[in-house]
């Protein structure tokens, strides 16, 4: 089982109780054990997420950002290195960029040029993945992994393992050849199909969350949920429950 202090829930599964009540979704979420959130989109409500994070004892140690896409690559470092925000994910890029070799090799030059900026603020810069850069190959070779070989060093990856796995990657063995590039993941669980309201509380699903930290044990382990058909606050509660108590029977069977 995973230490407590290693767990942090991305805000964008619960992106509809903060637009509702921005301070009491924190509160719940710290109410709940939590002692870290990985914001999104974070400039947005920087002023509310400053004032909850401190009311209720949180820190938020990554974050998701469209960095690449950003006018202002400064205003946002800036604005995270204030909030104490150590890594600053790219959530995404064009799928298109995935059919090539040069497409890929466009995305890795962008991150390297952007964590070249950000090492002056004293940040990282990462790359989380959806399905799309696994089922893309090069010679073989997942899209993922293409991209790392083309990192600068100090450029660190948040795999989701869930969309990973829906890309039909051996998640494990992925985790293990990327090495200590990984940081973080997102651990989301479901039943490993693209319908985002079919994910639910780790723990819940079919897929074998533990197996995947267990490949990666220094890993900070995001739960996320894009959507449900359940309640995504309940889930978010319910998940870290799992994952504190741990399951060695659902993980030995899935």
């Amino acid at each position: 089982m995973p230490n407590p202090d290693q767990l942090s829930v991305q805000l964008y599964t619960v992106r509809g109780a903060l637009e509702e009540d921005f301070d009491g979704t924190l509160a719940k979420i710290a109410a709940f054990g939590y002692t870290q959130v990985e914001p999104f989109a974070f400039t947005r409500y920087l002023s509310e997420l400053t004032a909850g994070l401190s009311a209720h004892g949180l820190t938020a140690p990554t974050t998701h950002m469209g960095l690449l896409a950003a006018d202002d690559q400064d205003e946002i470092l800036a604005a995270a290195r204030e909030l104490g925000i150590k890594t600053v994910i790219v959530p995404s890029s064009p799928r298109t960029a995935w059919e090539t070799a040069e497409g890929i090799a466009g995305v890795a030059a962008d991150l390297n040029a952007a964590a070249t900026k950000a090492a002056e603020y004293g940040l990282t810069v990462g790359y989380h993945n959806h399905e799309y850069e696994l089922v893309s190959t090069i010679d073989g070779v997942h899209g993922l992994e293409v991209l790392a070989e083309q990192l600068d060093d100090g450029v660190v990856l948040e795999v989701d393992t869930y969309w990973a796995h829906v890309g039909g990657a051996d998640v494990p063995a992925l985790l293990e050849r990327l090495g200590d590039r990984v940081v973080a993941l997102h651990i989301k669980d479901g039943d490993g199909s693209l319908d985002n309201k079919k994910q639910v509380a780790v723990g819940s699903g079919s897929v074998p969350v533990d197996d995947y930290m267990a490949a990666a044990p220094n890993a900070l382990f995001v739960v996320e949920l894009d959507d449900s058909e359940g309640d995504l606050v309940e889930a978010v509660g319910a998940s870290r429950a799992y994952l504190v108590a741990g399951s060695a029977d659902k993980g030995g069977a899935r």
